[in-house]
């Protein structure tokens, strides 16, 4: 009988397995079927950081912005100095049309990590 990580009976190597085919959802355009899978792989492992921020992903690309902005924030809380998730969660208050949220994530992404598309979208110069 093989060990299982929770009370669904999945094993590590399923959660593996669904948040690698999630990547790969989310590569194909389907955001919602990744959600479902990384669904189940974060109720097994709600620290997962990684999963958390994949289904982030997945909720902005679904354009599930509350649901994103949610899956952000959590990220933020566990790695402050995460500049993708800044920049990803200023993205969401961007589309969100809350513009003074996502400016400050934006400044901070460009702060901890200082990539040409984080400075472009900081505006330091404004």
């Amino acid at each position: 009988m093989p060990e299982t990580s929770g009370w669904n009976g999945r094993t590590p190597e399923t959660d593996v397995i669904d948040y690698r085919a999630a990547e790969q959802l989310l590569a194909a355009r389907d955001p919602r079927g990744a959600v479902k899978l990384l669904d189940e792989v974060v109720a097994a492992h709600p620290e997962n950081t990684a999963a958390r921020l994949l289904r982030a992903r997945a909720f902005f690309a679904a354009a599930q912005l509350r649901s994103a902005e949610l899956e952000f924030s959590l990220v933020l809380e566990r790695e402050p100095d995460n500049a993708f998730a800044h920049f990803a969660l200023a993205r969401t208050y961007e589309r969100q049309s809350r513009p003074d949220r996502a400016q400050r994530h934006f400044r901070l992404a460009a702060a901890l990590d200082p990539k040409p598309e984080f400075l472009k979208a900081a505006r330091f110069d404004s």
